[in-house]
């Protein structure tokens, strides 16, 4: 007889398998290849304090979550996986590792709603923040003297977006997680470092591996990719701060419904497929912008070359296996209009590309982030330029996209 201990040991599967199968497993009851949802609040138990397969009230577990989380612990290459009501949830539960008179070190350039929540909420509860460029290269200043510069033994946190929303910075990430964890900090401790991985999906970088304790997404956008969906997750291979948020979300209760959960599985399952697509029509978008005369800055990770390479152009190519599906722009003035009005009229103009908040779906969109994403950072230092376009390119045929933006710069 052959017992499992005979059988060799799977293979580690590569990240393209890992996205079809990864929390996707046939069902243990029936063997569904599409597993069931379980679309229920509350568990019969065996008797009093033996719940039938640990499952007991669903803000507690639900077998759908626990799919989800497990999944994106595989794919961040961690070892545990939460989910979360939403990204903006999860960002709120990673920051309750912070308590009254410590501070974080945040990355200045970040989601709105990751400014207000700090700004708005957590300073009023005595968290501070210091807003750091961890990006730009200079003689004698680059990121790690300033990041080295903001630390102090009060900093618990080092929190990262990159790619940034919505201007595109990257962080090196492993540079900036080798200086965090050699400092200590709050506690006595070495700061927790936090990477928003939103921009870029596992798909294109994976920042566990590069040195970051957590990482997490709003999975409304690349990784449910179908706009269909509010979601958060978050993985992480330290126990200790797993253990801690996973009682947070317990106590807190910012769950998803197991639908919600289904929907994020669904869409990983071409995850891979569609960041492809997603890099290689932003690629496209991003040099037919960089060609115009009436286009004065455009930021995409994949220029290299010409007056609107990105600064780091070749971090990007180290960091990360694709450029991403995101290109920000700026018009300029012509014809009469300010960039600021071209931009407005170029974002109401387009047919194919829709003027919607949120990013990451198989369809394209297009926004003016000042006034709508990032309306919560007017007037303080994270202010984004009022011209300033974001678009997230689709999975479109790429000579429509290039032909509806070029016919709304035209009319602008």
């Amino acid at each position: 007889m052959t017992t499992d201990r005979d059988r060799p040991s799977a293979p580690a599967q590569r990240f393209d398998t890992l996205t079809v199968h990864a929390g996707l497993e046939p069902d243990e009851a029936t063997g569904a290849v599409s597993p069931p949802i379980y679309q229920t609040s509350t568990f019969a138990q065996d008797g009093v304090e033996r719940p039938r397969g640990g499952w007991e009230y669903a803000r507690t577990g639900n077998p759908t979550r626990a799919r989800l989380e497990r999944a994106i612990a595989a794919l961040e290459g961690g070892t545990h996986g939460l989910a979360y009501a939403s990204g903006a949830a999860a960002t709120a539960a990673i920051a309750q590792l912070v308590l009254p008179g410590e501070e974080v070190v945040i990355s200045d350039d970040v989601y709105g709603g990751t400014f207000r929540l700090f700004e708005r909420v957590l300073r009023e509860m005595g968290v501070d923040a210091r807003y750091v460029d961890l990006s730009r290269e200079a003689p004698g200043d680059g990121p790690l003297d300033r990041l080295r510069g903001a630390l102090s033994p009060r900093t618990r946190m080092v929190w990262i977006e990159s790619p940034s929303n919505p201007l595109l910075k990257l962080v090196d990430l492993g540079a900036i997680a080798g200086a965090a964890h050699a400092w200590t900090g709050a506690r006595g401790e070495r700061p927790v470092v936090v990477v928003d991985n939103t921009f870029a999906s596992p798909a294109i970088q994976r920042p566990l591996a590069l040195g970051a304790d957590i990482v997490f997404h709003s999975a409304t956008k690349y990784l449910a990719g179908h706009s269909d969906t509010v979601n958060g997750v978050l993985a992480t291979s330290r126990t200790d701060l797993w253990e801690r948020l996973r009682f947070l979300q317990n106590a807190v209760g910012a769950i998803p419904g197991p639908f919600d959960c289904f929907l994020v599985l669904r869409g990983i399952r071409t995850l891979s497929l569609r960041m492809e697509r997603h890099s290689a029509n932003a690629q496209r978008v991003a040099e037919m912008l960089a060609a115009r005369p009436d286009v004065t800055r455009v930021r995409f990770p994949g220029l290299a070359t010409g007056p609107h390479a990105h600064p780091q152009a070749a971090l990007a190519a180290r960091q990360m296996r694709l450029p991403g599906g995101m290109v920000s722009f700026e018009p300029a003035a012509h014809g009469g209009r300010s960039a600021e009005e071209r931009a407005r009229r170029i974002c109401e103009a387009t047919t194919i590309f829709t003027l919607a908040e949120s990013l990451g779906g198989v369809e394209s969109l297009c926004e003016v982030p000042a006034v709508m994403t990032h309306g919560s950072v007017q007037g303080s230092a994270l202010e984004v330029p009022a011209a300033l376009v974001r678009l997230s390119v689709g999975i479109e045929d790429p000579e429509d996209l290039l032909a509806d933006l070029a016919a709304a710069l035209d009319a602008a």
